[in-house]
């Protein structure tokens, strides 16, 4: 009798074709709501027409597709081949407005953005054997600092647009009114019953449902339209460099290039979760592909008119959940992703949710990021004045741009973009001073469970 044939690991499993379909856009579902918020806050904050907006999530969505194909498919030594999605990194989402906001207008801004991320994509590509290595100058003050700090940032942002976004602002008038309040209110207020409700499916679509809910009312009540759908068409492809050729400024590098050095500690983080999750190891060699699958992945955005790429933590959640262990599975949905990317009018729908709507579900998914940089400060012993300063003065410095407008306004375009950008800040600023304080020490830092341990130990 034949020795039989090893069996495949569960990873390396292709499913049925039904069960594919089915499995894959579940993972669109939960992925759907942050691949959109991102092209639509920035487009928001920089000024963006709605034509553009609609064209912006188009090539979002078609780019975030490849990007999946390539991290979970993978080819060469790149993409780490586990059911891992690839979604617009919200690390991104203040740099990328601040670009925006110091540039002469909505496109100039984009092609800044582009430009910064076209370089930052390379040079994680071609550095990813070694930025595996640094993962140990980033202990958890500094991404639960950076972390926390993205979150606390993000949040005016979302404030601004429950109270009725610029439109209300320099338009109707009614900034602040009880009726976007109510809107925004209403939005928040679903999503956190459909948490209550303690369903995992529902929960992982609870900001998609509350969005989708929350246009429909405005509609009904006749406060929203859905003029654009009508003037969108019916296909359209992305094309390079859309808006032009980039323009690469030293400010929009920076930013972009310190975006992907906070990506690397998320992509680590993700792909060790997944391999735990679908009982795979990942090595060293994992995580380099998986690096460079980033890079590539952000350096098609920045051609294909995105954004910078990351590993999608929800997805990551959702794999757990189902048990489903199938990179097919998020192949799939890679493929579904493409296929939305090609219809403008869903995108034009989308592109029509009203800013209060939005600024509602804002609150929860930025309000979430701090949340999970808390946590991650946990793990670090804030006791010691040393881990105490570098949280500390991070979240001070990252509080500045906000806090005081115009901070940095006499300063050259280049240094503007990095100073007007909280994240930016506050993020150099806890790995400048994690350097200083805990890696060019002889000590290293101790995390909360080495401090307990150490106060429990009886004296000599």
């Amino acid at each position: 009798m034949a020795q039989d044939e090893p069996r495949k690991h569960p990873v390396d499993e292709v499913l049925p074709v039904p069960r594919l379909a089915l499995y894959g856009f579940q993972h669109v579902l939960a992925f759907y709501a942050g691949a959109v918020v991102v092209p639509i806050l920035v487009a928001g904050a920089i000024g963006l027409s709605d034509e553009q907006l609609v064209y912006l999530i188009n090539a979002d969505l078609f780019t975030c597709g490849i990007a999946t194909i390539i991290q979970a498919w993978g080819f060469w030594r790149i993409g780490i081949r586990l059911p891992i999605v690839q979604g617009v990194t919200f690390t991104a989402v203040a740099p990328m407005i601040a670009i925006g906001q110091g540039a002469e207008n909505g496109t100039a801004a984009l092609l800044a953005i582009y430009g910064g991320t076209i370089t930052a994509g390379i040079a994680t590509f071609l550095a990813a054997p070694f930025l595996g290595r640094l993962v140990r100058f980033f202990p958890p003050v500094v991404t639960g600092t950076v972390l926390t700090v993205i979150g606390v940032v993000l949040l005016p942002n979302a404030l601004t647009d429950a109270a009725g976004g610029a439109e209300a602002k320099t338009v109707t008038k009614d900034f602040g009114s009880w009726k976007h309040l109510l809107y925004a209110g209403g939005t928040l207020l679903f999503i956190l019953l459909l948490h209550r409700l303690r369903r995992p499916f529902l929960s992982s679509i609870a900001v998609l449902l509350g969005l989708v809910g929350g246009t429909l009312v405005s509609y009904l009540l006749g406060d929203t339209t859905f003029d654009q759908v009508g003037r969108s068409d019916w296909f359209g492809v992305t094309t390079p460099f859309h808006y032009g050729a980039p323009t690469f400024q030293i400010g929009a590098i920076v930013a972009m290039m310190l975006v992907m050095l906070v990506t690397v500690v998320e992509t680590v983080g993700d792909a060790k979760a997944t391999g735990e999750i679908v009982g795979r190891r990942v090595t060293d060699d994992d995580i380099t592909r998986a690096l460079r699958a980033d890079g590539l992945s952000t350096f098609l955005g920045g051609t294909l008119n995105a954004f910078p790429y990351t590993c999608f933590a929800q997805n990551v959640g959702l794999v757990r959940l189902t048990g489903v262990r199938s990179r097919f599975v998020v192949v799939a949905a890679g493929v579904f992703m493409m296929v939305l990317g090609l219809f403008p009018k869903a995108a034009a729908y989308v592109a029509s949710i009203p800013s209060d709507v939005l600024g509602g579900a804002a609150v929860a998914m930025f309000g979430m990021v701090a949340v999970v940089g808390i946590q991650t400060l946990a793990k670090a012993d804030l006791r010691d004045e040393r881990n105490a300063l570098v949280v500390a003065i991070s979240v001070g410095v990252a509080l500045l741009p906000a806090t005081v407008p115009a901070f940095g306004e006499n300063m050259p375009r280049d240094v503007a973009a990095i100073l007007n950008s909280g994240i930016t800040l506050g993020s150099l600023t806890a790995i400048i001073l994690n350097l200083v304080f805990n890696v060019l020490t002889r000590r290293p830092p101790q995390e909360s469970g080495e401090a307990r341990t150490t106060e429990a130990a009886p004296a000599a």
